[in-house]
């Protein structure tokens, strides 16, 4: 292949030289305006102005008349201001305009201020002076600030805001009379580029099998309807952030063969009243026109909100009329057929019941934060791009990542990628995924911090204190390292590998509150002082406690009882579900499960010191201490983790859809050979049959 060198020019500056032809350069309009104005002001300030010159005294004007200096007086009776003209002589000249009289010789005016004309007609009667004229006024550029100007600023300003509203609302003609018109952007068959489809959304099985059947009825629409069912008018997707949902409503855009609308919940709210209704009319017109369709909305909540019964008290009239408006069209008096409604959120408490009853929102589609299954799939999409060597395994960093959304998985590809190329490697290892997942979870370290020797002493007996008891408990969370270097808000960390379980029991938590107070109670017992670096295990501890007795009803003197309210109305109200007494229970269980865990971390403590200490020397000489570390000291955990059970699960599974796949397949071969055979003994069979009926035609 021939290697051409591509000489390149930077770019330059768009004077209309380098323009496409048929396109002319862009002027800004405003420049132009400014040069107007400019130009005005320079022509009143230094045009064509005669030389006047202002007496400031009235008197001293007045004696000039008395006198006779005055040859004709001009009365402008807008401005209260007279102007007067010298008698062409020496000495007046001198008189009045002293040494600068040269200046003043060709036109010889002054002008002075008066306080009214009828004063000052008084006076020109007085003295029987002939030669005044009046005139209404002289000074044209005034004239056009106080009178035009205003008008033109203000059909400027009707201008300036007709282009900002055009531009926002997507430049189309009409300017500010489009601000009712819908935002929505129509995604059509055409649209190619950047197209996302099923395959690139992994993990999310459950969501997708829903979603794929709204597609499968747009495609097939007889399939359902003969057996008389309906596609439901509206599908909501509700889950955490990052966990794919925006993402499924792009790969519905890129699946259906219909036009596809999509838009946000606050692009329906404008600073002008019934704008929101209004779009969301024009929307559902557009809609109508091109069904069937589908209408996308994200982050629903924004529009969607419970309206509130005193709207005195916070609610919005506006949103509340637009949610009306969706309302009606999503199911109303009118017909909406072949129009379905897709829509997403992670704040689906806060809704409107109206609007999540069946006929609106039929279905609700959770979401969830993926498993470690769903992870690796995850994993495997983002990794496709990013040049990783052997080192890297991707159970591994399943199994690393537990609570990562799809967007935080993304976001460990590319920080391990980033991490690689500032170290100037060829390839991404497992070291850098490890690196990505710490800055993400921890913040990025700081060891340039400055630490005394006693204060590290401190944090290790700390953290060494979380592994101990967190090796020595079945139900707690198992330790993957632990790390004494300052790192983001923490002066320590510990990063544990939570257990994905669906059912939490109070051993659990039990088990959990006990090593997160194992930090205090190490410091307590072994450095006989207390430090402020346990505030964030204690605020986790007070919660989890106060969560088991008025929540979980796992306490022995409010058994089975719960106050938790999953409509969030108590978040709002001024009074607690309970009473005092009740509340004055509460105080006294928390406080003492808490206790009891604390006494409980001491004690195993106590018991495994001799370990401890060397965890503590470990840390304090290497400053990061791996699980292996610990398994050394204290020996491998008699307890199975969770994840090595249901990744063996999952292995099991496959093995036995690998094995049946083989056995159909084997079936089929087998029975694909008893095919042909039987095929070709009837194919000998016609043969000798034929043979026979041609040996007895010769005969005849």
């Amino acid at each position: 292949m021939e290697k051409k060198n591509i000489k390149t020019t930077p770019p330059k500056s768009n004077t209309g030289k380098n323009l496409p032809p048929g396109k002319k350069p862009k002027i800004n309009v405003f420049w132009v305006y400014g040069v107007i104005i400019l130009i005005l002001i320079g022509f009143n300030f230094f045009g064509n102005r005669s030389a006047v010159k202002e007496i400031e005294s009235y008197p001293v004007f007045k004696q000039y008349v008395t006198d006779g200096y005055i040859e004709s007086i001009e009365v402008f009776s807008q401005k209260n201001q007279v102007e007067a003209v010298v008698k062409d002589s020496l000495p007046y000249l001198k008189e009045v305009f002293g040494e600068q009289y040269k200046t003043y010789q060709s036109d010889r005016k002054i002008s002075v201020r008066i306080s009214s004309v009828e004063k000052f007609d008084e006076f020109i009667s007085e003295i029987q002076f002939q030669q005044v004229s009046y005139k209404e006024s002289k000074n044209y550029f005034e004239l056009f600030l106080y009178s035009v100007l205003p008008f033109l600023l203000l059909i400027l300003f009707f201008v300036f805001m007709t282009r900002r509203m055009s531009g926002q609302s997507g430049g189309g003609p009409g300017g500010i009379f489009n601000v009712g018109k819908s935002r929505a952007q129509l995604f059509d068959k055409g649209n190619t580029a950047d197209r996302v489809t099923f395959k690139d959304v992994a993990g999310l099985a459950g969501a997708k099998q829903e979603i794929e059947e709204i597609v499968s009825f747009l495609k097939n629409p007889g399939k359902y309807t003969d057996l008389g069912g309906k596609i439901p008018k509206g599908v909501l997707l509700v889950g955490p952030p990052g966990t794919g949902k925006t993402l499924l409503a792009k790969a519905v855009a890129g699946e259906a063969d219909v036009p596809f609308f999509s838009m946000s919940g606050s692009d329906f709210v404008e600073m002008f009243v019934g704008v929101g209704a209004s779009r969301v009319r024009d929307l559902f017109r557009q809609a109508k026109e091109k069904a069937p369709c589908i209408i996308f909305i994200d982050e629903i909540d924004a529009v969607g909100r419970s309206r509130g019964r005193n709207p005195n008290m916070g609610s919005n009239d506006e949103r509340e009329n637009t949610l009306n408006q969706l309302l009606t069209e999503m199911d109303g008096f009118g017909s909406n057929s072949g129009v379905i409604i897709l829509a997403a959120t992670n704040r689906a408490d806060i809704l409107d019941k109206a609007l999540l009853r069946a006929g609106r929102f039929d279905r609700q589609i959770h979401v969830d934060l993926p498993d470690i299954h769903e992870r690796k799939e995850i994993f495997n999409v983002h990794l496709r791009p990013v040049k990783i060597d052997e080192t890297v395994d991707v159970n591994f960093l399943a199994k690393q990542t537990p609570g990562f959304s799809g967007a935080d998985i993304a976001n460990v590809c590319n920080e391990a990628a980033l991490t690689a190329a500032r170290k100037s490697k060829t390839s991404v290892s497992k070291e850098d995924f490890l690196d990505a997942v710490d800055r993400i979870v921890g913040g990025l370290e700081k060891k340039n911090k400055i630490i005394t020797q006693s204060e590290k002493k401190s944090i290790a007996y700390h953290e060494a204190g979380h592994a101990t008891i967190s090796w020595m408990l079945e139900h707690a969370n198992p330790l993957v390292k632990v790390t004494i270097v300052p790192r983001g808000e923490a002066l320590g960390a510990a990063w544990y590998l939570p257990e994905e379980r669906q059912l939490t029991e109070r051993d659990h938590l039990l088990d959990e509150m006990c090593s997160t107070l194992g930090g205090r109670a190490a410091e307590e017992i072994f450095l006989n002082q207390l430090s402020t670096g346990a505030i964030n295990d204690l605020e986790r501890v007070t919660k989890r406690a106060y969560a088991m007795v008025a929540y979980f009803g796992m306490s022995d003197k409010l058994p089975n009882l719960s106050y938790y309210d999953s409509t969030g109305a108590h978040e709002y109200s001024f009074t607690k579900p309970y009473s005092e007494k009740t509340a004055e229970l509460i105080d006294a269980e928390a406080k003492r499960i808490v206790a009891e865990q604390y006494e409980r971390a001491k004690e195993i403590l106590r018991q495994h010191a001799d370990g401890h200490r060397k965890l503590v020397d470990l840390l304090i000489a290497r400053e990061v201490i791996f699980a292996e570390d610990l398994e050394e000291v204290f020996g491998p955990r008699p307890w199975a983790s969770r994840h090595d059970e249901l990744i063996l699960q999952n292995e099991n599974d496959n093995g036995k859809e690998q094995k049946q796949v083989q056995e159909q397949t084997a079936e089929q071969i087998t029975e694909q050979a008893q095919k042909q055979a039987q095929d070709q003994k009837q194919e000998g069979q016609v043969i000798n049959k034929s043979e026979d009926e041609s040996d007895n035609s010769e005969e005849a």
